[in-house]
């Protein structure tokens, strides 16, 4: 298990001095293992409720085949606060980590990295925690501005803030909505972008995220158990 980074008990002018404090310890330099699985990871949870259904779905890598996954449901009192969503999913989503026994190589979240006006967004901060590349792919921008964006699948354009380049807009299906990747820890932009592109297969998102979503709601909706399952 990991060193603790922090305490989660926190009030929320410590949270953010704590994402200040982290923002200095993200390492962005390239990739330099090859990747034999990576995750996605996604939480799901009733509105209004402070039960979590967190979970990663692991995948062969490049070929995308579905290894396993690990799925917990948990409990969170920090309040909903825009750019404080880590303090208030992370513990559900470490507690997924712990008791995966095969830890992929990248994680890719749904959420950001350091597109995040204090450079802290979630796959940052657990990327810390885990000490492993992560990856943000978001449905939505969080902050920073981007060019013109061409309508055809593949497009792509920086995404700055304060004249920092901070992730990358990239339409990943002809005239649909892009999906904004941002790098997490431990690997650099192009790496995040040229592995979420390969991650890419029929929709939108890309298929470590987009299975672990259906898969938390399976798990939020009764349809499937908590625990473990491995394919291999």
């Amino acid at each position: 298990m990991s060193q603790p980074l922090h305490a989660w008990e926190v009030s929320t002018h410590e949270a953010i001095a704590i994402q200040r404090e982290l923002r200095n310890k993200i390492q962005l330099a390239p990739l330099k293992q090859p990747i034999t699985y990576i995750a996605g990871a996604d939480i799901s949870f009733n509105r209004g409720s402070n039960v979590f259904y967190a979970g990663f779905i692991v995948f062969k890598y490049p070929s995308m085949k579905v290894c396993g996954h690990s799925l917990v449901v948990s409990e969170s009192t920090f309040p909903y606060i825009p750019g404080l969503l880590s303090f208030r999913e992370l513990p559900a989503l470490l507690a997924a980590w712990h008791q995966m026994p095969l830890k992929p190589d990248v994680v890719l979240m749904d959420g950001h990295g350091i597109a995040h006006p204090r450079r802290l967004g979630i796959a940052s901060h657990f990327g810390l925690w885990v000490d492993k590349p992560t990856i943000g792919c978001a449905k939505a921008m969080l902050v920073g501005i981007h060019g013109t964006l061409d309508q055809t699948a593949g497009s792509s354009t920086i995404i700055y803030d304060r004249h920092e380049t901070i992730g990358m807009a990239l339409r990943t299906r002809d005239r649909i909505k892009p999906v904004y990747i941002s790098a997490g820890n431990l690997l650099t932009l192009d790496d995040a972008v040229s592995i979420t592109r390969q991650c890419v297969i029929k929709h939108r998102l890309p298929e470590p995220t987009r299975q672990a979503h259906l898969l938390v709601n399976q798990l939020r909706k009764g349809e499937i158990e908590a625990g473990i399952l491995a394919y291999d």
